[in-house]
């Protein structure tokens, strides 16, 4: 798993930032892996994971609070979480000043729908070319038709990790274009569920505000962060 905290994006989030608006401007095609410790743990069992995680044509940002964690532990000088949500929004941001493509793949109809009515109520210079729930079929369909519009950005919300793989399976066919696998994303975006209060995002407790108005949550949160942190102590 060392190879996968080599591989890091180790500047700040404005660094970050900064360098998605530069390939936006030159039109480099970009596939982003916003990466939490489920996304490493996949990449150990399932080999389309591993090799996504270690092209190094692809960027991969620290988005778990455990990932940064283990990084900083380990001496990987990862400056900062850069979250899918954040990146998201931001990407929503330079479409509308710049007037870019974007399309949407993931949530449920009702989510998608919200969001894109959101979309174009508060962001009009954005031209919204193509959307499809993640609850139908035909997804492979959508990107081979995707490829004609030339999106500036995708957006996939689809959870880890089938958003990575379909992104990856299609990348080749684009000449340009920010790809990113965005999570429960949507659902946040289009106001659909509530993120946590700006004292949680600032002090990297988000978790802890998610498995207290979902206490669902805690099996996965133990799962996903609690054991990969045990199972990092020694990386290899």
């Amino acid at each position: 798993m060392r190879k996968y905290f080599e591989l890091l994006y180790k500047k700040s989030v404005e660094d970050f930032y900064k360098d998605v608006e530069n390939n936006l401007k030159k039109k480099k095609k970009t596939f982003i892996v916003t990466a939490n410790p489920e996304t490493f743990s996949f990449g150990k069992k399932d080999k389309e994971i591993d090799k996504i995680l270690l092209d190094k044509e692809n960027v991969i940002v620290p988005d778990g609070v455990a990932i940064v964690a283990v990084a900083k532990m380990h001496g990987f000088k990862v400056k900062e979480r850069i979250t899918g949500i954040d990146l998201a929004n931001k990407l929503l941001v330079l479409c509308n000043e710049n007037g870019y493509k974007l399309a949407l793949l993931g949530a449920k109809q009702e989510v998608l729908e919200a969001l894109e009515n959101k979309i174009k109520n508060n962001y009009q210079n954005i031209k919204l070319v193509k959307t499809k729930n993640g609850y139908e079929e035909g997804k492979d369909k959508f990107f081979e038709e995707l490829v004609k519009l030339e999106p500036d950005v995708c957006l996939v919300a689809l959870g880890i990790p089938a958003q990575e793989k379909l992104i990856y399976k299609h990348l080749n066919k684009f000449k340009k274009g920010i790809f990113v696998g965005v999570g429960g994303s949507f659902d946040v975006m289009s106001g659909a569920k509530k993120r946590a209060p700006k004292f949680f995002q600032k002090t990297y407790t988000e978790w802890l505000y998610r498995i207290t108005t979902e206490p669902k949550r805690i099996g996965r949160f133990f799962k996903s962060n609690v054991t990969f942190m045990f199972k990092t102590l020694i990386l290899k």
